[in-house]
Order: structure tokens, then C-alpha cells, then sequence
């Protein structure tokens, strides 16, 4: 989330700490310098990244991911491709022209690409 948010967003994260405690390993938070590269979440703001480590147990998680990310969405979020999440943010244009152009019959798609791209 952009940098300015940070303090409000742990404060936040803090009240719901022990819904979260039962599917969490471990967090960590970084502050990251704004990028130019139109696929990061850095692009174009200074960010706080809060990062979550899961126990593996979907059951356990997927309704605390949920909570997280509602509990975060008023700070402007983004997820990292990378990593778990259920909130799919606007696929760039850039990005979904792209994958047109390169993968027209989506050999290289599949049902997490689906829902990125709005298909």
C-alpha cells in the first residue's frame, strides 16, 4: 500500500491480530521505493508491503486472507503476483494486450489468468 497508509493499516491489522494469529507463521514488513515497471506493485508509489507467511491449511486461511484484504482495502492495496490473494486489482491494459498479442489462442493461460485478464 502507498507509504502514507502504513500506520493506519497496522493499527487496523492489530484489532483483528488474534483472528489472524490461528493462520499465520509469520509477517514481515518491508518499505520498498517507488519503480517504473508497469507490472509491479511499486509502480509509481513509495510502499509498505506487509507480508504474510500462512500454515498450510486452506480452511484455516482463505477466511482470514479474506478478512485481511477487507480490512486492508481502504488503503489502496496490491497484491504481489507471486503470492496468495482473492481481490484480483484492475488487469493493466498494457499487460492484457499483450498476452493477446503474444498467446492469442491461450496455450499459456489458465483459470488464475482467466480471472487477471476478465475472461
Amino acid at each position: 500500500m502507498p507509504r502514507e497508509h502504513a500506520v493506519k493499516a497496522l493499527r487496523e491489522l492489530f484489532a483483528i491480530g488474534e483472528r489472524i494469529r490461528p493462520a499465520l507463521q509469520i509477517s514481515e514488513i518491508r518499505t520498498i521505493a517507488a519503480d517504473d515497471l508497469w507490472l509491479s506493485p511499486f509502480n509509481g508509489r513509495d510502499t509498505v508491503g506487509i507480508h504474510f507467511t500462512w500454515v498450510r491449511d486452506v480452511a484455516t486461511v482463505m477466511p482470514v486472507l479474506e478478512l485481511v484484504e477487507e480490512t486492508l482495502a481502504p488503503f489502496d492495496p496490491r497484491p504481489h503476483w507471486g503470492k496468495l490473494f482473492t481481490r484480483f486489482p484492475e488487469c493493466p491494459e498494457r499487460f492484457r494486450s499483450l498476452v493477446h498479442r503474444l498467446d492469442p489462442a491461450g496455450k499459456f493461460g489458465n483459470a488464475f489468468t482467466r480471472v487477471l485478464l476478465g475472461e
